[in-house]
C-alpha cells in the first residue's frame, strides 16, 4: 500500500500548504515543524514556480518572496533535509512539471524518496502526460497525486482509477484562494471517485475555517488549506509560530469530530 494512502486510515487526514523559503529557509522549516506538531498529518510544500497557473495572488505573492530569498530546487531540498532533522512528518510537493524535468526526473524522484517526499502534486501535469515520470516516479515510492476539478466532467472516473497516495478534490473553479462557497457538486464527485477506487479524497482550494473543514470532511477523507496558511505566514507577526499552533489544533479537532 502507499505509504500516502495509510495516512489516511482510520482518520480525517489535515493537509496545509506553504511556500517553501517563504520569508526564508529558517521560518519555513519552523513552520513545518508547529504544523506537525499540531495536528498535521501531511504537509504540502510548495516549490516556487515563475508561472504558477492554479495558484491565487496569496500564493504567488509567497512565490515571489522565495525568489527574492534566494530559493532554487536544490535550496527545497535542503529545507527538507532540515525539517528531517526534526520530524518524519509525511511531505508532498506541489510543483511544476518544469521543475522536475528541468533538475532531471530520475535525480527529482531519487532525492524526494531519500527525504521521505511521498507524492506530488503538479497541477499542469495531465493524466494523458504523466506516463514517463509516473513511471520513474512508482519506482522510487513517489505517488503522482491528480487533481479532480469540478470540470473533469467524464474523466472523473479515469483520473481516479489511476491514482495512488490521494486524489486532490479541486473545491471550486478558478485559482487557489480563501473562498466562503464551495461547488455544489463536491459530494456528489466524491461519490463517483469512490465509485471506482479505495484512494482516499481530499478537498482543497479556499478552505479556511474549522467550521468549512467539518463540513467538507463530512464527505471527504482529508482537507487540504493553503492560502490561509500562507497568509498567516505573510503577515510576519512574532506570533507567527504560536498562531499557526493554534490554527491547526483548530481545524484538526474540526474534522476528528467526523472521523
Amino acid at each position: 500500500m502507499s505509504k500516502l494512502k495509510e495516512v489516511f486510515e482510520n482518520k480525517k487526514a489535515f493537509i496545509p500548504f506553504i511556500v517553501a523559503d517563504d520569508p526564508d529557509f529558517d521560518t519555513t522549516v519552523e513552520s513545518v515543524v508547529t504544523l506537525a506538531e499540531n495536528g498535521a498529518d501531511i504537509v504540502e510544500l510548495g516549490i516556487p514556480f515563475s508561472d504558477p497557473v492554479a495558484d491565487g495572488p496569496v500564493i504567488q505573492d509567497a512565490d515571489l518572496r522565495a525568489f527574492k530569498a534566494g530559493v532554487n530546487t536544490d535550496v527545497v531540498f535542503d529545507i527538507v533535509k532540515k525539517i528531517r532533522e526534526r520530524t518524519d512528518v509525511p511531505l508532498v510537493f506541489l510543483t511544476y512539471l518544469n521543475i522536475a524535468f528541468k533538475y532531471g526526473y530520475e535525480e527529482f524522484c531519487t532525492k524526494c524518496q531519500s527525504l521521505g517526499v511521498l507524492g506530488l502534486v503538479i497541477p499542469d501535469l495531465s493524466l494523458e502526460e504523466q506516463g514517463e515520470l509516473k513511471g520513474i516516479a512508482n519506482s522510487h515510492d513517489v505517488d503522482i497525486i491528480p487533481l479532480v476539478a469540478p470540470t473533469s466532467g467524464d474523466r472523473i472516473e479515469a483520473i481516479a482509477e489511476s491514482s495512488t497516495g490521494f486524489i486532490y478534490m479541486v473545491s471550486s473553479l478558478g485559482v487557489t484562494g480563501v473562498r466562503e462557497d464551495f461547488s455544489k457538486q463536491l459530494s456528489t464527485t466524491v461519490d463517483r471517485i469512490k465509485k471506482v477506487t479505495d484512494v482516499p479524497v481530499a478537498i482543497g482550494f479556499g478552505i479556511h475555517s474549522p467550521e468549512q473543514a467539518e463540513e467538507l470532511s463530512g464527505f471527504s477523507d482529508g482537507i487540504i488549506i493553503g492560502s490561509a496558511v500562507v497568509k498567516m505566514i505573510d503577515e510576519g507577526k512574532p506570533t507567527l509560530q504560536n498562531d499557526l499552533a493554534n490554527f491547526a489544533q483548530g481545524i484538526k479537532q474540526a474534522i476528528t469530530v467526523k472521523a
